[in-house]
């Protein structure tokens, strides 16, 4: 028989009869295998916790321990159990095969034997038994990489949950600078009306009371403009909302105060990451909150779509507009450009008196 195909293997050969145990010895041996012999079930079972085998053939009766006591006693041992037992015997009653078979054998052989029959046997159990050794482990390597993949994600998760947190204390940074600076724009023009008021009052009382009333005017905007302001700090911004339901209500309120429904073309991508959605809500609601103050638009345009190298936002009014050379900045612009170029895009303004303002922000996909 031609043996340049099999895999070397250990084999343990129990059985009482020194004749069988020499023929199966000598002619497993001829074939590549590596062969231990024992004449008894005790000393089989000492041989196999000390050094496991590939494979037992296994004689039935023996004195001492027969066969099916060897296998029951292997199979109990969860360390040893998954050797794969081979029956040799004389026994050729289908009650014996099938009490072989019960106890835990792979296989029977019936004596007298043929040598080829044998090692067909005996290799296709090898191969099954190497099989199961390689699906063990495929099975812990994945059983790994599952672990290993739900570490990164969790750690991934973590991380987001940072860069939100920090992105969430960059932006209260910058509302907090603009009440800073609008309120200290506020409080100087409130300053300049009581100083004229103080001026007048004593020549002229009416010009003095028109100074006194814008001053009151100017502290219930100032008051008004802080406490929006602080709700904008004290809130999430987007409260867990998807972006095209949080531009929705946006948009709706705006209406409400307004008259003016945005004509809105939204596509979102699905995975747009949570700083770039958050900044697009920021952008929109203040660049809403300045039409609806300033502007005196009757219409006004909102457009989020993907482009080739990113995304891109647009919001547009028909409004009064203002003379780009004379604000470089206005309440909220300076915010909204540090958004943008925080996250590697570009924001750009184009206004003109009485044309209109349009805010385009570009965010690119790396």
């Amino acid at each position: 028989m031609d043996n340049s195909h099999l895999c070397k293997a250990d084999i343990l050969i129990v059985d009482d009869t020194i004749e069988n145990l020499r023929l199966l010895s000598k002619m497993l041996t001829e074939q590549g295998y590596e062969v231990r012999c024992v004449t008894n079930g005790a000393t089989a079972l000492m041989g196999i916790k000390a050094q496991p085998p590939d494979l037992i053939l296994l004689d039935i009766t023996m004195p001492g321990l027969n066969g099916y006591e060897v296998c029951q006693q292997l199979k109990a041992d969860k360390e040893i159990k998954e050797i794969p037992v081979i029956f040799i015997s004389a026994l050729n009653e289908t009650f014996n095969k099938v009490k072989a078979f019960s106890v835990g054998g792979v296989d029977y052989i019936s004596k007298p034997f043929q040598i080829e029959e044998v090692f067909v046997r005996i290799e296709t159990q090898l191969k099954n038994r190497r099989l199961q050794a390689q699906l063990q482990l495929q099975n812990c390597r994945l059983q790994q990489a599952e672990a290993d993949l739900l570490k990164a994600l969790e750690q991934e998760r973590e991380l987001n949950l940072r860069l939100q947190e920090m992105a969430t204390i960059e932006e209260r940074n910058r509302i907090a600078r603009d009440i800073h600076d609008s309120l200290g724009h506020s409080l100087v023009a409130l300053n300049i009306q009581l100083e004229a008021t103080m001026a007048l009052w004593q020549h002229n009382t009416n010009k003095a009371y028109e100074c006194l009333l814008e001053a009151k005017q100017l502290g219930s905007e100032t008051l008004k403009a802080v406490r929006e302001s602080v709700a904008i700090i004290r809130s999430e911004p987007l409260q867990s909302q998807l972006l095209e339901v949080a531009i929705a209500n946006l948009t709706e309120e705006f209406r409400r105060l307004t008259g003016i429904l945005p004509d809105s073309h939204i596509k979102i991508p699905s995975d747009l990451p949570h700083t770039i959605n958050t900044t697009i809500y920021r952008i929109l609601q203040e660049g809403l909150t300045n039409i609806c103050k300033y502007a005196q638009a009757t219409e006004v345009q909102i457009q989020i779509q993907s482009t080739n190298d990113g995304l891109e936002l647009i919001l547009q009014d028909n409004g009064k507009g203002f003379e780009m050379n004379r604000c470089t900045g206005g309440f909220g612009l300076q915010g909204m450009q540090e958004r943008v170029v925080a996250l590697g895009g570009k924001l750009e303004i184009a206004s003109k008196l009485n044309r209109g303002c349009r805010i385009t922000a570009k965010f690119s996909r790396t």
